[in-house]
């Protein structure tokens, strides 16, 4: 196990993809220390920044300590292994992941998880906007794996979602699942406006409330809703489809007492 420490306050923007198991496996305390970053335009090294401590422990393979709000790209493209990140963590951490574990003690910048495509990501904390959504003018969202965020998030998050799973405790900003085509959101508490805008596939389960784009149609009310193997809802829900504008096949699971201003709807079953 490799344990990183903070040797004082980062103010700008520090990119740190060489920080994942695969290019930590099998070095020497000397060769961590050379590893590339960059410090807004300065190149530096691992050992400028962090404190690098070795012990036989296994598993996770990387402790992260300290207020890291301003490094970027922790966990980019890692396949396997464990990192453990005791405090905030900036932008894009665990973008394009393939497998492994992340866990944010902590709050998460934007763009995490962006790309991923296996694996999972826990955060004990606030996430940012853009959680699993690709980055502006692309369609590549993620594919597969597991986030969990146990506090709120912000906007455009699983925008373009292919696969996988998102579970948010709290609450979600605006923009929820847009252009989602596969895949499971679900939110414990309230979400912002237009949630799975222009999505034609997958679903979105919303605990709290939420406002009903007109471009969804009324299904039916199921007393619950399953959103994994391990996770079982009881609503009842209303159940949209849509985007009808989209020519969607989506689902949008709307918790019926959480939401008596959608009760109209029901005449139209």
């Amino acid at each position: 196990m490799v344990t990183l420490t903070a040797i004082r306050t980062f103010n700008i923007p520090i990119q740190a993809p060489c920080i994942t198991p695969e290019n930590f496996a099998d070095k020497t305390i000397a060769e961590l220390k050379k590893l590339p970053l960059t410090e807004g335009n300065r190149n530096v090294t691992l050992g400028d920044l962090f404190k690098i401590e070795q012990s036989p422990t296994e598993t996770p393979n990387i402790i992260l300590n300290g207020d890291l709000s301003k490094v970027k790209r922790v966990g980019q493209a890692m396949k396997s292994g464990e990192i453990v990140i005791n405090g905030n963590i900036g932008m894009h951490t665990g973008e394009k992941m393939a497998g492994g574990k992340i866990v944010v003690n902590g709050n998460a910048g934007g763009w995490t998880g962006s790309e991923m495509k296996k694996g999972a990501i826990e955060i004990h904390g606030d996430g940012g906007d853009y959680i699993a959504s690709p980055y502006r003018g692309n369609d590549l969202g993620m594919k597969g794996g597991l986030i969990t965020i146990d506090g709120n998030v912000g906007t455009d998050v699983g925008c373009h979602l292919k696969g996988g799973i998102i579970k948010i405790k709290g609450s979600a900003g605006r923009f929820l699942g847009y252009h989602m085509t596969d895949g499971v959101i679900y939110v414990e508490k309230d979400c912002d406006v237009r949630a799975g805008a222009c999505m034609t596939g997958g679903k979105i389960v919303i605990g709290g409330a939420l406002e009903i784009l007109p471009s969804f149609t009324i299904d039916s009310v199921k007393p619950k809703v399953k959103v994994d193997d391990s996770t079982n809802i009881v609503g009842p829900f209303y159940v949209f489809l849509g985007d009808r504008s989209e020519r969607g096949v989506g689902k949008i699971f709307a918790n019926k007492v959480a939401n008596p201003a959608l009760k109209f709807y029901e005449k139209y079953l």
